[in-house]
């Protein structure tokens, strides 16, 4: 078994630490808000005050954190109490949120310089995945790297390895850019059912099973019929990943049209304060527009 150190336990980080604990590993839990880090202490884990001392016994670090800047500051910027600074050569470094493709390449390297492996792996499936194990798992890296992390990440889901470093946060981009588009498809045509005096539900339920079904469809679908817009994702991260996408897109020099409409609405959604629900949240932007 490994020990680990986990680096983030907010919504996925928690029942991601509560898998690798039952399975019977090791893990000593870091979070910014240390009552979130503290959750985890009924579940057997320990408690670290600084990412440094969280890492510095650590075989496998996974870090689950908000964005490609958390990560560099946890990394390399909070001067003693750094990553960086106790990770021990040979150390297996998994970041599992979800970054540029390029900070996750910079990370790699400087990591690299000091003798610890990365990959960048990170997840879809929401919090429901998280709790069952069933995430969906993108690796970027070395396959000798994801070879030797394939245990610890098959406890919280389904990892593939697709490709070299930076790769997995590509993967991502092109899934956030599904999910997102599609979840504005459900929502504009559960409006459009819904306006012209069909049951949404019904409608819903209608389309399960044709062309048109999707783990959108049935999970956000639902939520959106039932007006359950609490945050398990939420809008503000699909926002961020969008953005993410149209950078990484236009750096390719490569036309994305679609993507680009749905950040647009994804952006006024958020400046209508719609940014801490659920990201099926965008039916509530396109609701507001109708007369």
């Amino acid at each position: 078994m490994s020990h680990i150190a986990l680096l983030g336990c907010g919504l996925m980080g928690q029942p991601m630490a509560r898998r690798l604990l039952a399975a019977g590993h090791t893990l000593v839990a870091w979070n910014r808000t240390r009552a979130k880090a503290e959750a985890l202490l009924p579940d057997g884990a320990s408690v670290a005050d600084s990412p440094a001392e969280a890492v510095s016994q650590a075989d496998i670090v996974i870090a689950m954190l908000q964005d490609g800047d958390a990560v560099r500051e946890v990394l390399f910027d909070l001067g003693s109490a750094s990553a960086a600074r106790t990770l021990r050569p040979g150390t297996l470094f998994i970041d599992m949120g979800s970054i540029l493709p390029e900070q996750a390449r910079d990370h790699a390297t400087r990591l690299n310089a000091a003798g610890v492996m990365a990959l960048d792996a990170p997840v879809s499936g929401g919090t429901l995945g998280a709790e069952a194990g069933t995430l969906a798992i993108m690796a970027g890296g070395q396959a000798e790297d994801f070879e030797r992390a394939r245990e610890v990440l098959s406890v919280l889901g389904r990892p593939v390895h697709v490709g070299p470093t930076g790769s997995g946060q590509l993967t991502k981009l092109a899934n956030q850019m599904i999910v997102g588009i599609t979840i504005g498809a459900v929502a504009e045509a559960l409006l459009l059912a819904e306006r012209g005096g069909a049951d949404p539900a019904k409608v819903r339920e209608a389309l399960r099973g044709g062309f048109a079904e999707s783990r959108i469809l049935e999970v956000h679908g639902l939520r959106m019929v039932e007006g359950d817009f609490a945050k398990r994702g939420s809008l503000a991260i699909q926002l961020k990943d969008l953005r993410n996408a149209m950078h990484t897109a236009g750096g390719m020099q490569m036309q994305a049209p679609i993507t680009e409409a749905l950040t647009s609405l994804y952006a006024q959604a958020f400046e209508r304060g719609f940014g801490e629900l659920d990201q099926s949240g965008l039916y509530c932007e396109l609701k507001r527009r109708q007369p």
